[in-house]
């Protein structure tokens, strides 16, 4: 007999998992399929996220920040030491043993939530029938009232530069590197090009970062990009724009790269090659020809505002959808997904939606630029203040970066919040929280921030904006 669920999810990263523990605390009978299997051949749930992303990424960038502050910062602190070394197979084993204790903490949830996971894949076909292949080998149909796809999404693979996991690799390769490359190339200048390469230019890699657009980071505030891009180039990262990759191929245990840049048509030559230039929406063997959900023309998961697809019923939300690529933006997807079919509200405002950079400095930003918002032609007012400005970023050896608001210069609603500086990944929270409730900078302005704090170039930013800065010009 095929077993009834009132919704079956079909992925465990953010977006499926996050949901499914959700429906299942709202009474709504839960089942979760995912076919992540971890290093220790176990069931991994927790998507890229979890497995091969957020998490795994930040592990490294933490152990790769403090041998860099060990070798060129602690020195102003009155700290040395001699003969500084990075055991590398020990920093990728405490990596791996915090991604198998959150991907274990899923498991436990789902089974104190009662939510009934399968280890395999889900394949779904008419009437809202799910067909599981598990890990194990066996097989088994399920039937759902509701349906939600979670598939999530792959790295972009550049046609003619096929990835081979030992040269030329994608995120996941760069995340299990078995010692510091002398030479790492990377495709790629956003989130996941930035953050990996800083990991391993930090411990030592010479890194180039090629970027086939004119301006870096074209999608953050240029103020901040600006700012973010000159200490990136103090750090020794070789950020080349404009520059387009032509070719790639591997010889003599080195990967030779053709670009076209600035200078005409050249060669270079690393000892790895990180491709970086985004992902795609993933959804093989997860839909059958009668499944009745449609696809977009870039093969993202046809939805509308409610992340119903075409199939009544049938909902999909993270990355195999529309909207930014993001593990919050994922959750908190599938939260409103579940909350409307257990009969409450759901609510996620695209515009109110975080983005993070995790390099150092940090670059955090919500809402519009400024750019943005000459062109839509809307009238504005700005204020900024700078971290070298700021007694704790000082005393904490920090001083690089700022915070830039932007305010609707009639009704002064906090319109765009974007920094870049240390924990600019905490302190945007405030920002989204004054603009979720459509507050104002003058709101920002009267709160009463806490000193010494990071979070007084907040306050102060938004003191800017109505010419009543304390620790800076008006």
């Amino acid at each position: 007999m095929t077993e009834q669920f009132d919704l079956i999810v079909i992925g465990a990263g953010p977006a499926g998992y996050v949901a499914a523990i959700h429906a299942a605390q709202l009474g709504l009978k839960t089942a979760c399929i995912d076919k992540t299997v971890g290093k220790d051949g176990k069931a991994a749930p927790g998507g890229t996220c979890l497995n091969v992303g957020c998490i795994p990424s930040k592990a490294l960038l933490d152990s790769s920040k403090h041998y860099d502050h060990l070798q060129h910062t602690y020195a102003d602190h009155g700290i040395s030491a001699d003969n500084v070394s990075m055991d590398v197979a020990t920093m990728i084993a405490r990596k791996d043993k915090i991604v198998k204790q959150l991907t274990g903490g899923i498991s436990q949830l789902f089974k104190a939530n009662k939510v009934t996971f399968f280890h395999g894949t889900g394949t779904l076909g008419a009437d809202h029938c799910v067909s599981v292949t598990q890990i194990s080998g066996d097989n088994i149909e399920l039937q759902g009232k509701n349906i939600l796809l979670a598939s999530g999404s792959v790295a972009i693979e550049i046609p003619g530069i096929a990835f081979d996991d030992t040269h030329i690799i994608d995120n996941i390769g760069a995340l299990n590197l078995d010692g510091v490359p002398e030479r790492l190339g990377v495709i790629g200048a956003g989130v996941i090009g930035l953050e990996l390469g800083s990991v391993w230019s930090r411990l030592g890699s010479k890194v180039t970062i090629l970027e086939a657009l004119p301006d870096f980071l074209g999608v953050a505030d240029k103020d901040v990009a600006k700012l973010a891009a000159r200490e990136f180039r103090k750090q020794k990262l070789d950020i080349q724009l404009n520059t387009l990759v032509k070719s790639a191929s591997v010889a003599e245990n080195q990967v030779v790269v053709t670009i076209e840049g600035k200078n005409g048509e050249q060669e270079l030559t690393f000892d790895r090659l990180l491709v970086a230039v985004g992902r795609r929406t993933y959804t093989e063997g997860l839909l059958a020809d009668d499944s009745e959900v449609k696809l977009t023309e870039r093969g993202q998961i046809a939805v509308d505002e409610n992340c119903l697809t075409s199939s009544a019923g049938v909902y999909a939300i993270g990355d195999a959808v529309r909207g930014p690529m993001l593990a919050h933006k994922a959750s908190e997807e599938g939260v409103a997904v579940v909350n409307r079919l257990a009969g409450k509200h759901g609510h996620l405002d695209f515009n109110t939606i975080p983005w993070v950079i995790y390099t150092e400095p940090e670059i955090a930003w919500v809402g519009k630029t400024e750019q943005q918002l000459k062109e839509e032609g809307v009238e504005y007012k700005g204020g900024s203040f700078p971290f070298a400005a700021n007694g704790r970023a000082l005393a904490g050896g920090a001083p690089a970066g700022m915070v830039k608001l932007l305010a609707d210069a009639s009704t002064d609603e906090l319109l765009g919040a974007h920094i870049v500086g240390a924990n600019a990944s905490e302190l945007i929270a405030e920002c989204v929280v004054t603009m979720e409730f459509h507050g104002s900078s003058e709101d920002l302005a009267l709160i009463v921030h806490a000193h010494p704090t990071l979070s007084e170039a907040v306050h102060e930013a938004a003191l800017h904006i109505h010419k009543h800065a304390i620790h800076r010009p008006n």
